[in-house]
């Protein structure tokens, strides 16, 4: 575990983080006495995503408006374009 001053962590934490690798530790002091840590954190891998995939898993209705009845109260520039 590398140790720095908090001097030095106010002054170069950019490039403190910058050079840290997955699971390294850095341990900030102050006036000789551990005060904070810094983690980094472990990337987490994620399967691109591919085009195409969600096919099939829902549906979409276009011309169903009748759902929008319940809202005509709060929308009554949309119920006046569908006709209600």
């Amino acid at each position: 575990m590398t140790h720095i001053t908090l001097i030095e962590a106010q002054q170069h934490l950019p490039e403190i983080i910058a050079k840290l690798t997955p699971g390294e530790t850095i341990q900030i002091f102050q006036d000789d006495r551990p005060i904070a840590r810094l983690i980094m954190e472990t990337p987490t891998t994620r399967k691109p995503r591919k085009p195409g995939s969600a096919i099939g898993t829902f549906t979409i209705v276009s011309d169903d408006n009748e759902h929008l009845q319940d809202f005509s109260d709060y929308m009554p520039l949309l119920t006046s374009s569908i006709g209600f």
